[in-house]
C-alpha cells in the first residue's frame, strides 16, 4: 500500500476530492470506485466518498493493475526525448490529444505510447495509462510519462508540491510593456461555455509567471512558468489580460491554420526513483519558428 502524506490543505475536505487533486489525471468516478472497493483506506478502514479528512488520519491506497488495456496501440511518430525503466519524457507534436475521452474518437498520445514504450503505469486505469500531466491538443512540447506505478505516485506528489519546473514559450497578440510579472487569478469552468475555463472569483488558485523575451510591432514573445497546473491556465490568464495566444482556437482572436503558438520547451525535476537532477529542452517546432521569422521581416 502507498501512503498519502496529509497536508494542511487536505484537512477538512472530502476524501474523494483530495484524491482527485492528488492524482489529478484520475476521473472522479474512478477515485470513488477505488474508495468503494477498499483500495483507499483511512486508518486501515474503509470509508465513504464523503469522508472528511482529519489531521491525524493515516491514508493508504493501492492501485490495481488492469489485465488488458482496451485502447489500440498505434505506430504514429513519437519524439522520445528520454526514457528509462520508470519514466519517459515526450516532445508532443501539435494536433495530438494526450488521452482518450468520451467526446472524441481520435488517435491519441496514449495509443502511440502503448506502441513505442515497453511499459506504462496503471494508476490511471485503461484510459490514461502513464499520463501524469497533460498539455493541450494544440500545444506542443514536453511532458512526463510514468512507466512504473511507484514513479507515477511520486511524480504526482511532486507536481502537487511544485517540485517540477515547467516552462513554456508563447507568442501573444499585443505589445506587453512589462519585462516580468506574475498572474495570480483563480480559474474555474466558464459559467455558460462548458468547454472553456475562465477567471472566476470562486475558482481554484492559479499562478503563472511571465517574462518578455522579444517584442514585435503587434506581438510579444514570452516565457511562462507554471506554479500551478490548472486546465488551460496559460491560455486563460493571457487572454484575460488582453494578450491572447496567437492561433488559440478557444481564447484567441481567431483560429489560425498554422495552429496555436504555445510550446512547453523545458522540464526540470529530480528523478523520483534515482534522485538524479534532470533538465530537458525542446526547440520551437517549425511552424512556430517560421511565424517568428515572418514577424522579423515584416
Amino acid at each position: 500500500m502507498n501512503k498519502l502524506n496529509i497536508e494542511s490543505t487536505y484537512i477538512g475536505r472530502r476524501i474523494d476530492h483530495v484524491f482527485h487533486e492528488f492524482l489529478n489525471d484520475l476521473t472522479k468516478s474512478h477515485i470513488q470506485k477505488m474508495i468503494q472497493d477498499g483500495n483507499i483506506l483511512v486508518n486501515d478502514k474503509r470509508v465513504k466518498n464523503g469522508y472528511i479528512v482529519k489531521s491525524n488520519d493515516i491514508v493508504t491506497f493501492e492501485m490495481k493493475i488492469p489485465e488488458v488495456l482496451d485502447i489500440p496501440a498505434s505506430n504514429i511518430p513519437l519524439d522520445i526525448v528520454y526514457e528509462d525503466d520508470d519514466l519517459a519524457v515526450i516532445n508532443k507534436q501539435k494536433g495530438l490529444i494526450v488521452h482518450p475521452a468520451s467526446t472524441t474518437s481520435e488517435i491519441t498520445l496514449v495509443s502511440a505510447l502503448m506502441y513505442h514504450l515497453s511499459s506504462l503505469s496503471s494508476i490511471n486505469g485503461t484510459i490514461r495509462p502513464g499520463i501524469v500531466h497533460r498539455i493541450d491538443k494544440d500545444t506542443t512540447g514536453l511532458l512526463i510519462v510514468a512507466k512504473s506505478n511507484q514513479a507515477h505516485v511520486m511524480l504526482s506528489e511532486m507536481l502537487k508540491k511544485h517540485e517540477i519546473s515547467r516552462k513554456y514559450q508563447a507568442l501573444v497578440h499585443g505589445y506587453i510593456p512589462h519585462e516580468t510579472f506574475s498572474i495570480d487569478l483563480p480559474i474555474a469552468r466558464h459559467e455558460s461555455k462548458r468547454k472553456q475555463m475562465a477567471v472566476v472569483k470562486e475558482g481554484r488558485r492559479a499562478v503563472t509567471h511571465v517574462s518578455v523575451l522579444k517584442r514585435f510591432h503587434k506581438h510579444t514573445l514570452v516565457e511562462l512558468s507554471l506554479e500551478t497546473g490548472r486546465t488551460h491556465q496559460i491560455r486563460v490568464h493571457m487572454s484575460h489580460l488582453g494578450y491572447p495566444i496567437v492561433g488559440d482556437p478557444l481564447y484567441g482572436i481567431k483560429k489560425e491554420a498554422f495552429g496555436q503558438l504555445l510550446h512547453a520547451f523545458q522540464l526540470e525535476f529530480k528523478h523520483p526513483i534515482t534522485s538524479k537532477h534532470l533538465v530537458f529542452n525542446a526547440p520551437l517546432p517549425n511552424h512556430f519558428d517560421d511565424y517568428l521569422k515572418m514577424l522579423d521581416v515584416s
